[in-house]
């Protein structure tokens, strides 16, 4: 009797204490303010107020890193300044209690403001920058969050700089710049573009596309956002449903650039400001444009288990990144080709020369895709000059596993299905009926049950193992085989790329197997002389047309000391594939074919 009075106390207790911190959390009000008063010296200005809290101390804390990009950035590195106040402007004693978070001793104030200033001069799609022309927030990269109150819904007030009039982000409007927010989630998944670009709108799936174009660019607006619609009309396609009311592109016209980043109703894209006027440079954004609108499913509501809620604080590790932006890559050329923006042939030749790709990186047979996906934290966004020895990009060999994983299942229905309905049964029954994240093993078998295949052999073989796919042996149910082009090839390969540095040929990487790297040839080396002759800045016309078994003297400069290497050729073993129809097709197979290029009958 005594047992059971003590236990239902405790349960009591801890009762109580729940329901009061609840309480309080949903008692307390939350309030960013943001603002840029002198934008060329590239500092935001942030206030975060938090009310009602009335805690001892409250931790405000921020991110070490941006959901969608695997690396820790350590944005705390740019905090100044940080000061808190109560309700009527007293200072509140406040010390920096780890690398990114400030602790406030508030004594139960009513009222915590924490005042900083984040320096802003990294212009990626991962990070925030600020300058007299505009300004971009990554909200991880300037917003803390108090502990414990990451949950709560709040506000945040943007002070434009003068004469700026447009911000541009996902978060609902409720007044003249002026934004709600659910959770502290949902403020670092929203982007803001803060100055004056141009906005552009489009229709797709019923929703409106707010398109914010910043810089400059050889683009046409009224072509351009009606190639926009057809692509994302195309993404919508696969899935089926458009789980938004609202999504904006941030877009950013440099004069170099490239890449994006996913967020739940927006995405941030950065292109070269004049690749608008090429085919190539035309269709390579459009593919882009896929890539990160195809996230609006794939990852950011179709996600690997460890990939929410977030740990910000630290590495979110999965191994299945592979399928995250893999499979998106498959998506984003195959979205573009089927808007009609390229033809069947065309396409055939970005999925060789993708193929090309990763069977020429030596790391392919070192790293298995799981395996790059677990350390991207470590490797993929730290590349050195090992690195295409000894890993593969989860982005390239992803996207070539699911052209592999798509004929596979096109084969096995006979043509009736395809990956698309493996990605909206994994949609239907992780995101919307579970309301959770897969695992690998979830995923293999959302693919068994749309094949009806056992796929234990693909997996141990291609994604956890570093074995080469017997590519023929898919691509047959489309009626295509692979040529490899450089089969029987009499050349040598060198195997060493250089540049010019202080007006000195430098090696920068060598491709294992090589002739340079199985010859003793450095990183770093200087390379003097071939055979006797100096080379000046273009070793290519002294090994270039060498035939395998040949053997070239080398003379290098490693460290100071010069050093004679005795180079054996060997042969070139790369591949370069390209892709042939067979003669006589089956109806099967031209059924096949049509479906996966979406070639029509007419």
């Amino acid at each position: 009797m005594f047992k059971r009075q003590r236990f239902n106390f405790s349960i009591l207790l801890i009762a109580f204490l729940v329901i009061g911190n609840f309480s309080a959390a949903l008692a307390a009000d939350l309030k960013y303010t943001l603002s840029m008063p002198e934008p060329h010296t590239h500092y935001f200005e942030v206030d975060a107020e938090l009310s009602g809290a009335k805690k001892n101390y409250i931790d405000f804390t921020l991110p070490v890193w941006a959901p969608g990009s695997y690396l820790v950035r350590e944005f705390a590195k740019n905090i100044e300044g940080f000061k808190a106040t109560d309700k009527a402007g007293n200072i509140l004693r406040s010390e920096k209690i780890d690398k990114n978070t400030w602790r406030v001793y508030s004594n139960k104030a009513s009222v915590v403001r924490a005042s900083y200033k984040v320096y802003a001069y990294e212009l990626s799609v991962r990070t925030s920058f600020l300058d007299a022309s505009h300004g971009y927030v990554n909200g991880t990269s300037v917003f803390m969050y108090p502990e414990g109150y990451q949950d709560l819904n709040g506000t945040l007030v943007v002070k434009p700089y003068k004469g700026w009039d447009k911000v541009s982000t996902g978060m609902k409007s409720t007044g003249e710049y002026t934004y709600t927010f659910p959770n502290y989630d949902i403020l670092a998944d929203s982007p803001l573009e803060i100055g004056t670009h141009q906005v552009y709108k489009f229709t797709a799936g019923g929703v409106t596309h707010e398109v914010a174009m910043y810089g400059e660019g050889n683009y046409e607006p009224e072509k351009l956002m009606a190639d926009m619609a057809k692509v994302t009309e195309e993404a919508i396609a696969v899935i089926g449903e458009l789980p938004v009311d609202r999504y904006v592109f941030i877009v950013h016209n440099l004069n170099r650039g490239g890449g994006g980043l996913e967020h739940l109703n927006s995405t941030t894209l950065q292109t070269s400001r004049w690749n608008y006027g090429t085919e190539a440079g035309y269709n390579g954004f459009l593919s882009l444009v896929a890539h990160e609108y195809f996230h609006l499913w794939n990852v950011k509501r179709l996600r690997p288990l460890p990939l929410g809620p977030f740990d910000y604080n630290t590495e979110n590790y999965t191994d299945l990144l592979w399928v995250s932006e893999g499979i998106t890559s498959f998506y984003d050329d195959l979205i573009v080709r089927r808007a009609g923006f390229t033809t069947p042939d065309r396409y055939l030749d970005v999925v060789a020369g993708s193929i090309n790709s990763v069977e020429n990186t030596p790391g392919n047979k070192v790293q298995a895709v799981a395996e790059s996906s677990f350390d991207a934290w470590i490797k993929y966004y730290r590349r050195n000059e090992n690195s295409n020895n000894a890993e593969v990009s989860y982005y390239t060999k992803g996207g070539v596993l699911g052209q592999l994983l798509n004929m596979e299942i096109m084969e096995a229905t006979k043509g009736e299905k395809s990956l698309d309905d493996v990605m909206r049964y994994m949609y239907n029954r992780y995101y919307k009926e579970l309301k959770r994240g897969f695992t690998e093993k979830e995923f293999k078998a959302g693919i068994e049950k749309v094949s009806g295949r056992n796929m234990d052999a693909f997996f141990q073989n291609y994604v956890n193992g570093t074995e080469t796919p017997d590519y023929n042996n898919y691509f047959d149910a489309a009626g295509l085989k692979l040529i490899n082009t450089n089969q029987g090839s009499t050349k040598s390969k060198w195997g060493a790329s250089t540049a010019m540095a202080d007006g000195k040929l430098t090696v920068r990487s060598l491709d294992r197997g090589s002739s340079a790297y199985e010859g003793g040839i450095n990183v770093n080396d200087e390379i003097i002389a071939v055979d006797g002759y100096r080379v000046g800045d273009d070793i290519s016309r002294f090994v270039n047309d060498r035939t395998p078994g040949e053997k070239v003297e080398v003379l290098v400069a490693r460290d100071g000391k010069l050093i004679k290497l005795e180079v054996p050729m060997l042969p070139d073993t790369s591949v370069r594939y390209r892709f042939e129809r067979i003669q006589n097709p089956t109806e099967l197979q031209q059924k096949i074919l049509k479906k996966w290029l979406a070639i029509s009958n007419t």
